[in-house]
């Protein structure tokens, strides 16, 4: 999973999207703050590999990328719309591969423009990285190669307050990062970041009009922030491995970045500072029960712009969710399953 899967509908309904043997499912409230559906397959009824994008555009809209079996030993990538979280998703659309045919050549990551354009990024077969984008018009404009070398599995796509694209993207010892001059624009390679650097903790995140901010863990186990054309800061050290999930929320009325982990414990760990101010520390706090081994965290805001956190154990299926509490610092609610 690439991105947020917990996400907030434009009619204000949460919803979760789950990778189930050869298919994605959604999961989503039947109101804000209601029940929850059961899961119901998203895009038709096409086989899958165990892979999945999700970004989300200004108009709310979900884009969902993930690679398909095409004939012998080589697959395609396929994208789907869900315009609602009750609303079946549209069907899955082949898009192609980066090298025109072959097997999977990474993972993918998505971000929408500010046109509610899709831009789906994936590593090509000669290490560097590729791009296919929609048309503002319908349809889709032919595949990019961006450059770039030995990248890893590691991508993470973000969508600035510009409404312009940026991908960075993990290489031995270091971080790339790309960016659009102008919207619908080529994303060109503006500057690499030579830091030790974690394979898989990549999260980029918008922090404010001018800049977009990528989390990830170093190797001597601490959390660190890099906006391009600075330096990188140690946040906190990592509580666990794998990437944070991130998102800007309003705490006790001060604009701040809210961080989640699973903890080596087993617990889901928060922490929030003043945004692009790391150097006001921050601090884990644990919260519910432990979880799986497998299970994985995402935070999303509801109708009211209360934070919701989420747990997802893909070995069992179990859903758990929880919302901050309407009183001053990160009081939550207790969890309970979906």
């Amino acid at each position: 999973m690439n991105g947020d899967w917990l996400i907030r509908g434009r009619d204000g309904r949460l919803s979760v999207y789950l990778l189930s043997e050869a298919a994605v499912r959604c999961r989503a409230e039947r109101g804000p703050g209601g029940p929850w559906d059961p899961p119901r397959t998203v895009g038709g009824d096409q086989r899958l590999h165990p892979v999945l994008a999700v970004g989300q555009g200004p108009d709310g809209y979900a884009h969902l990328v993930s690679w398909r079996p095409t004939v012998r030993d080589e697959s395609g990538l396929v994208h789907s719309t869900h315009f609602r979280p009750r609303l079946a998703a549209l069907d899955w659309n082949p898009i192609g591969h980066p090298d025109r045919t072959g097997g999977r050549t990474g993972s993918p990551a998505v971000a929408v423009d500010a046109q509610g354009r899709a831009h789906v990024f994936v590593r090509n077969k000669g290490g560097g990285v590729s791009m296919v984008a929609q048309k503002e018009k319908g349809g889709w404009d032919p595949w990019r190669d961006l450059k770039g070398r030995e990248v890893q599995e590691d991508l993470a796509a973000v969508t600035g307050e510009s409404g312009r694209v940026e991908l960075y993207a993990a290489v031995p010892g270091g971080i790339l990062h790309w960016r659009q001059e102008e919207p619908g624009a080529q994303p060109v390679l503006e500057e690499a970041l030579e830091t030790p650097i974690r394979p898989g903790t990549l999260r980029a995140l918008a922090t404010s009009p001018e800049s977009t901010t990528v989390f990830f863990t170093d190797e001597a186990g601490d959390l660190c922030a890099w906006r391009p054309g600075g330096k990188p800061v140690p946040v906190l050290a990592s509580a666990g491995p794998g990437p944070v999930s991130a998102i800007r929320c309003e705490l006790d009325g001060y604009d701040c970045t809210l961080l989640a982990q699973r903890s080596a414990s087993g617990r889901v760990v928060f922490a929030a500072y003043p945004t692009e101010q790391e150097s006001a520390g921050a601090w884990w706090a644990e919260s519910g029960p432990q979880l799986p081994a497998d299970a994985r965290v995402s935070l999303a805001e509801d109708e009211d712009g209360r934070v919701v956190a989420a747990s997802l154990s893909p070995g069992s299926g179990e859903l758990l969710l929880t919302r901050r509490k309407d009183e001053p610092g990160l009081a939550l609610e207790a969890w309970r399953p979906v």
